[in-house]
Parts: structure tokens; C-alpha cells; sequence
């Protein structure tokens, strides 16, 4: 019988962050960490390991913040967990006491009802070192690679496989935009020419139902609409969903899309167990409402507030909602959206009272400007800027960028901006460090005259 202070069950990045926030605030609390990986993988990396990493090594999460701050890691399956009890059982039959827990338990890949679908030579995004090691050589191996999903994690893929001039990319979505409910029509636009421009084949309003084995191994992708794709090597990446398994049959409460629910501090409806990350109930910072939002950067957000929280030795922090800030990059151009998009209201269903104000119009500001000055400076090229505001008020309410790797962090400032409440007033006003070699120039700064054009209406 084991007996710890704090149980964290999950090492991805909000297991980490959080053990590692709770250790630092109570030197004294004796904190376990339970995963069943020996060692994790950077998720964001996955689409890396194939090209621009050397070895599927190169994207290891290290472990290094666990073992400074005295985290003990524990390579075990927890099967069981009694949340009144306090107990967790692992599957070599170890029974541990806590007095705290913190679920982050990750995700797990969605497999769509594609008849074949269990064939060999069919990938996942799965986070798992020896699988991904095992994914390289296949896709080394590969010369007709078929990606099906267009989502970033799809995108990413297509965009890395197309640097191997031997291989033939296909991406295949069933929407009628890659990332189409992620960012607005102009963007994903931009983003799907840059895949094209690179090589890959995109298919979009395309369903697969049947995948066939060949009688050289290879495979034959039936379409519903009445055509095939052959292929050597199939990537599923429709999405992921919340895995949380280990709970379903326990008394922790579960929302209808599977994940667990919590309150604003992120406890379930146990108040000494927490639930965070991909595995945890997300809501819209603007709306309230549920939205799906599997990142690792809302992962460690939330991993921090529970860090905090998880002894009750400060004021409790809330979680104020989610923002879903994203940004990636593709043929050398990044993409970023934080806070609502035009499509995410349709596809919401928003209404006045989701916004919280009598007003739920939306009003857009847009500008597009070199990323130096004067433009004619080498390695020059375009900043695109969308901000959208209420109508009401002028409070900013979502961004989308695109341009070079600066607007990486551009839209971090963009993001804390919709936390704070920024207005369109607040933007115009901006104060900004300029230089011809890092910025645009001061007399057209982007969020500044996007600001500014929402203002002239």
C-alpha cells in the first residue's frame, strides 16, 4: 500500500505541469506521478519526427522539471480508481492512497467507421515513442501516402511528407475546407493553396467508406463518391476525443461528448480530484459554451490553475474559459487564430445572450501590411490581420493571423488581449516598439489600423 499526498495520473504535458506547480508550492507534499509511457512525447512534435527531427528521439518530453522539483514518476496502468475511497490500483496490483488527484489522462485518437480500417499499414496520431518509431519506417517505407482528415494535425502531416520528393501526398477531408472549422474561409483558403503549392493533392467534400488490401500489400481507398485512391500507407487524423476510460465506471461525472466535467477551479464533482487537459470539460471563454479544444497549450493553462488549487493553500484560481488559441505553420507561412472566428458563431449557433451583452453583432477589421520597413528590405513578406469585435461595445472577441513566424506571438498578445477585454478604442491607441528589421512600420502597425477601420464604420 502506497500513500501519497497528490496522485497525478497522466504524463503528457498537463500531468507535468501540473505535478510540477503543486511540488513548487508545497516543497513538503509528497507528489506521484503515474504514467504508463517510460518516456512521453512532445505531442506537438508528432508531425515532426518524419523529416524535420532527426529521429523520433529528438521530440522525447523530458523529465527533468519532474525529478528537479522531487516529483516521483511511476511507469504503471492505473485500472482502477475508488474516488470515494481515495484509492487508485494499478494492473501489477500496487493500491495507492491519496489524498488529492489530478486526472490527466490525455486523449486518444478517433478511429471513424470506415470499413478496413483495422488493416496494417493504417496510422494513428498516436503518443507513443516505440509506435511512432515503428509510423516513421512505414512512412520511409511509403511512396503513396493518403492522409484522411484536414484538421491541423492532418494539414501538418501533408505538409511534412511533401518534403520527400518520392512521395506522393493525398489529404483527403470530408468538409468542404481543410481547418474549415478552425479559421475563417480567406485563411484556410491561403493555407490549403500552400499545400498545394508544396505537392499534396487535397481532396475536400470527399468521404472514404471501404479501405482494401491489394494483393502487393498496398491498399485501395474506396470513396463515396464512387472513386479510389491507392495507397501504401493510410494516416488517420480526424480528430481525438477525451480518454477517460478509467472513469466511466465511477461516480466522477461525465459530459455528453465523454470528457469529465469540472468547475471553473477544475474540480469534478469531487472536491479534492481535479480533471485537466484533453480529457477535461472546456467551455468558450466568450459564450460559455462547449467547445471542443484539444490543446496542449489549454492543457498547461489548466494544469497551472490546478497546480495551484489542488491544496487549498492560496486563494483559488479560476479557470475564466477557453479561448482555443492555435496557431501552425505551413510552406513557410504561419497561420494563428485565438477567441471566435466568423465560422466558429455559425457553426455555435451564438446568440445575443452568448455574448453577454444586447448586442450579438459582430464587426470585422482587416488589414494586410509588409512584416519590415520599407518593404523592399530582404526577407519581406505579408502580415494579414482579421479582428473581430461586438458590435455593442468594440470588445475584441477573436483574432486570425497570417504571415511570417512573428504572428506566432502576435496572437499571444491578441489572446491576453480578449482575456482583458481590450476594445477596438484600446488597439487604436496601442503603444509599440518598431524597427524596420522586426516589425511593420509604426505608421501602419496592423492591429492598429485593423482597430482603427472597425472605428471609421
Amino acid at each position: 500500500m502506497k500513500e501519497v499526498d497528490l496522485l497525478v495520473i497522466g504524463g503528457g504535458p498537463a500531468g507535468l505541469i501540473a505535478a510540477v506547480t503543486a511540488k513548487k508550492k508545497n516543497h513538503n507534499k509528497k507528489i506521484t506521478l503515474v504514467r504508463t509511457e517510460k518516456q512521453g512525447v512532445i505531442p506537438c512534435g508528432i508531425p515532426y519526427v518524419f523529416n524535420r527531427l532527426q529521429s523520433v528521439d529528438q521530440d522525447i518530453l523530458p523529465d527533468k522539471s519532474l525529478v528537479d522539483n522531487g516529483v516521483e514518476i511511476l511507469i504503471e496502468e492505473i485500472v482502477n480508481i475508488n474516488p470515494e475511497q481515495k484509492l487508485a490500483k494499478t494492473r501489477s496490483g500496487e493500491e495507492i492512497i491519496f489524498e488529492q488527484a489530478i486526472l490527466a489522462l490525455g486523449s486518444k485518437p478517433v478511429v471513424p467507421p470506415i470499413e478496413g480500417i483495422e488493416q496494417a499499414n493504417i496510422w494513428f496520431a498516436n503518443k507513443n515513442l516505440d509506435y511512432l518509431k515503428e509510423m516513421k519506417k512505414a512512412a520511409q517505407a511509403a511512396k503513396r501516402i493518403v492522409i484522411v482528415g484536414g484538421g491541423y494535425i492532418g494539414v501538418e502531416f501533408a505538409e511534412e511528407f511533401s518534403s520527400f520528393e518520392d512521395k506522393k501526398v493525398t489529404l483527403v477531408e470530408r468538409l468542404g475546407n481543410c481547418l474549415g472549422t478552425t479559421m475563417d474561409r480567406n485563411f484556410s483558403d491561403n493555407l490549403q493553396e500552400g499545400l498545394s503549392k508544396v505537392g499534396v493533392e487535397i481532396k475536400l467534400d470527399t468521404e472514404i467508406e471501404k479501405i482494401s488490401k491489394k494483393a502487393d500489400n498496398s491498399m485501395e481507398l474506396f470513396l463515396k463518391e464512387e472513386d479510389s485512391i491507392s495507397a501504401d500507407m493510410v494516416i488517420i487524423a480526424v480528430g481525438a476525443r477525451p480518454n477517460t476510460k478509467l472513469i466511466e465506471s465511477t461516480t466522477i461525472e461525465l459530459i455528453e461528448n465523454g470528457a469529465i466535467r469540472v468547475n471553473e477551479f477544475m474540480q469534478t464533482n469531487f472536491s479534492d480530484i481535479y480533471a485537466i487537459g484533453d480529457c477535461a470539460e472546456k467551455k468558450c471563454l466568450i459564450s460559455g459554451k462547449a467547445i471542443p479544444a484539444l490543446l496542449a497549450s489549454t492543457a498547461c493553462y489548466e494544469a497551472r490553475i490546478a497546480g495551484v488549487n489542488v491544496f487549498k493553500t492560496d486563494e483559488f484560481i479560476k479557470n475564466i474559459g477557453t479561448l482555443a488559441s492555435f496557431s501552425t505553420m505551413i510552406n513557410d507561412i504561419a497561420y494563428a487564430v485565438t477567441g471566435l472566428t466568423e465560422n466558429s458563431i455559425l457553426n455555435y449557433g451564438l446568440k445575443e445572450e452568448d455574448f453577454k451583452v444586447t448586442d450579438a453583432k459582430i464587426t470585422v477589421g482587416e488589414f494586410e501590411v509588409a512584416c519590415h520597413h520599407p518593404a523592399a528590405l530582404p526577407e519581406t513578406s505579408p502580415i494579414k490581420v482579421k479582428l473581430l469585435f461586438r458590435k455593442s461595445d468594440k470588445v475584441l472577441v477573436g483574432a486570425q493571423l497570417m504571415g511570417p513566424e512573428e504572428v506566432g506571438e502576435m496572437i499571444n498578445l491578441l489572446a491576453l488581449g480578449i482575456q482583458k477585454k481590450v476594445t477596438a478604442f484600446d488597439l487604436a491607441r496601442m503603444q509599440v516598439a518598431t524597427h524596420p528589421l522586426l516589425t511593420p512600420a509604426p505608421t501602419v502597425y496592423p492591429l492598429i489600423i485593423a482597430a482603427q477601420k472597425v472605428l471609421e464604420e
